[in-house]
């Protein structure tokens, strides 16, 4: 086989620490849509509108996308931010 440098050694980066600040990214946007949602829930909604559900939908769906959104964020910063400690290291 030729030797051939990977895409890794070529750019100097791991896909890895691409993908970990993509998932807290979209944790962020999962709370992002759940407080929009929530904030809109009690406005009337005219005909034609980006989603027409009704109040106590957006509510409930606001309220869905922030628990997810946390649990994303709180499971993606245990998983790559967080320095292993020795019960971590045992496992």
């Amino acid at each position: 086989m030729l030797n051939t440098p990977t895409t890794e050694e070529r750019l100097g980066k791991s896909p890895q620490r691409i993908v970990r600040y993509f998932v807290l990214v979209m944790a962020l946007i999962y709370l992002a849509l759940g407080i929009w949602l929530l904030l809109t829930a009690g406005k009337a909604s005219p005909a034609g509108t980006l989603l027409p559900l009704s109040p106590t939908t957006k509510k409930v769906l606001g309220g869905v996308f922030i628990a997810y959104g946390v649990l994303r964020f709180v499971r993606a910063y245990q998983q790559n931010f967080r320095k292993p400690s020795d019960e971590d290291e045992t496992r």
